[in-house]
């Protein structure tokens, strides 16, 4: 998850692969020397929340049509890769929805570039799945209060700006091939039923990809990743219509 997706090019030392059942880890990648690990360490440091990924395309999408309701999935990897990594599907051919996902991100840096990758777009829908990298710690360890604080800004943020939020569990997972010994599995469970839990509350649309997507240990069920974490097309079968019928929910359809 520790990576930045340009089109299907994974730029970061850690990539992930999407096709096949087996759920392995990736090749090791070769030795990356300190000059470029401290290059793109200050690339980091210049755009933690890598405000700059999308600023092009924002700028070049044009304002809704009348009558257009679109939608943004937003999100990590999970959402980034959705119809453009190889083996992942389609992304919702002929629906006006837009993909502002960015794998490797947690919710806090998500917090961040919420404004420019969301609200500006005008979207009549967010659809927000995230979580899976604050259990893996990528930018350190977190509380799922910390995560939960997260999820309360975004959907504060989208509902000043008439914005209506879905809300997707994370998906299972058994472990992290990056960051091996965290036992994601019943951490990404509890934090699903607080998640649950809060949106239920507060009347926000939950979309359960997760009790389709687990087995019985809480890891993602083989055929529907090739490394445990990542869906492939058949996992991303599962989550389209799920999400379609959220964002129906949401508009009242």
């Amino acid at each position: 998850m520790r990576t930045f997706l340009r089109g299907l090019v994974l730029v970061s030392a850690v990539g992930f692969g999407m096709t096949g059942v087996a759920q392995t880890a990736p090749a090791a990648p070769a030795p990356v020397s300190a000059e470029k690990q401290l290059a793109a360490a200050q690339a980091k440091l210049q755009d933690w929340a890598a405000l700059g990924r999308y600023r092009e395309e924002n700028a070049a999408l044009a304002a809704p049509a009348a009558g257009e309701q679109r939608v943004v999935f937003y999100g990590d990897s999970i959402t980034d890769a959705w119809g453009r990594a190889a083996g992942t599907g389609t992304f919702f051919p002929g629906k006006p929805y837009v993909n502002r996902g960015i794998s490797g991100q947690t919710t806090a840096q998500m917090v961040v570039r919420f404004h420019p990758d969301v609200v500006n777009l005008k979207p009549k829908v967010v659809v927000i799945l995230a979580g899976t990298n604050d259990v893996a710690e990528n930018t350190g360890p977190m509380t799922p209060e910390m995560t939960l604080d997260n999820f309360r800004a975004m959907a504060e943020i989208a509902r000043a700006n008439g914005i209506k939020v879905v809300v997707a569990s994370i998906l299972p997972a058994g472990e992290f091939w990056w960051h091996k010994g965290l036992e994601p599995a019943p951490k990404i469970r509890a934090l699903n039923q607080r998640l649950e839990g809060w949106c239920r509350s507060e009347g926000i649309v939950w979309v359960d990809y997760y009790s389709a997507m687990a087995d019985a240990s809480g890891a993602m069920k083989p055929r529907l990743s090739a490394d445990g974490v990542h869906p492939n097309a058949a996992g991303y079968a599962i989550m389209g219509p799920l999400a379609e019928a959220g964002i129906n929910k949401a508009l009242g359809k």
